[in-house]
């Protein structure tokens, strides 16, 4: 017989062994990839966005989903995730329309992502007179449209008793009156009005100043915006411009709060499917 050993150690497996640092590093790459586009993409395309409180109702509910675009109104510290400074002042800025609905970070601390409608730009005046919005010394028209109408779920509480009403089938809803406001470039949106002669309703005439906006939820009697001072709690005074983060561009989900984690099929039922997709 020969002396001639025969190695038995398969031939692959060393490949495999060599193979493993470079899949490890390709996926490493893959992943620092994959961070900078996420980066680039919420930095300065779009980001999502959801809606936390009932200010911007009858147009925005608790359990909205939005798309907010960056590229509108330029791009700051302050649209970049975390308000990372890698530049100061604003960058290929320009101004809101009024009526836009725009996503901010709201002051005093300039941390806290907020959505309002832009009511007042630089040198507006802007006053409220017994509910009526007032831009520099006109009124806003004001037109009592068909009451808001929604079913009563756990993200959708009524403001006070006497809005919480039982619809014909039965089923419990909030109730709430509804107005048409037309700004002077011709934008229409819906407004609440649920207090009759409330604090904010007559005010001061505010004098927007340069570069700062005039910030208003739609929700007149339940929204702490541009009419309160900005303070830790409490309203957000008149915005800098350089607070923008980006305007609202697309509804893409929206829920009641009803659905369970463990109940699947929940997700389902608890989804209000008529506002995905809604624009602005």
């Amino acid at each position: 017989m020969s002396d001639t050993q025969i190695d038995a150690t398969p031939k692959g497996d060393a490949s495999v062994k060599a193979d493993k640092p470079s899949e490890t590093r390709e996926f490493m790459v893959f992943l620092a990839k994959l961070a900078i586009f996420v980066f680039i993409l919420r930095s300065f395309i779009m980001a999502p966005f959801s809606i936390p409180s009932e200010s911007m109702l009858p147009r925005l509910m608790i359990g909205d989903y939005l798309i907010v675009s960056k590229w509108n109104y330029g791009y700051s510290r302050y649209s970049l995730p975390f308000g990372l400074p890698l530049f100061e002042g604003r960058i290929l800025g320009s101004l809101p329309d009024r009526g836009d609905v725009a996503v901010f970070k709201a002051p005093p601390g300039n941390q806290v992502d907020y959505i309002k409608r832009v009511i007042g730009l630089p040198g507006d005046m802007i006053q409220m007179r017994q509910g009526q919005l007032f831009i520099n010394d006109k009124p806003v028209p004001k037109v009592r449209v068909a009451d808001m109408v929604e079913r009563q779920t756990p993200y959708m509480q009524c403001f006070a008793p006497e809005y919480s009403k039982v619809a014909a089938d039965g089923t419990p809803v909030c109730s709430y009156p509804r107005y048409r406001e037309t700004l002077p470039n011709g934008r229409s949106y819906y407004v609440l009005d649920l207090i009759p002669n409330g604090p904010a309703d007559s005010t001061e005439i505010y004098t927007v100043p340069e570069d700062h906006l005039f910030m208003m939820g739609d929700n007149r009697d339940n929204s702490l915006d541009s009419r309160f001072p900005a303070q830790e709690g409490g309203g957000i005074g008149i915005v800098p411009a350089e607070n923008l983060v980006g305007r609202a561009m697309i509804g893409v989900f929206s829920t009641d709060g009803s659905a369970n984690w463990f109940l699947p099929w929940t997700w389902f039922t608890a989804a209000r499917w008529n506002r995905i997709g809604e624009t602005f």
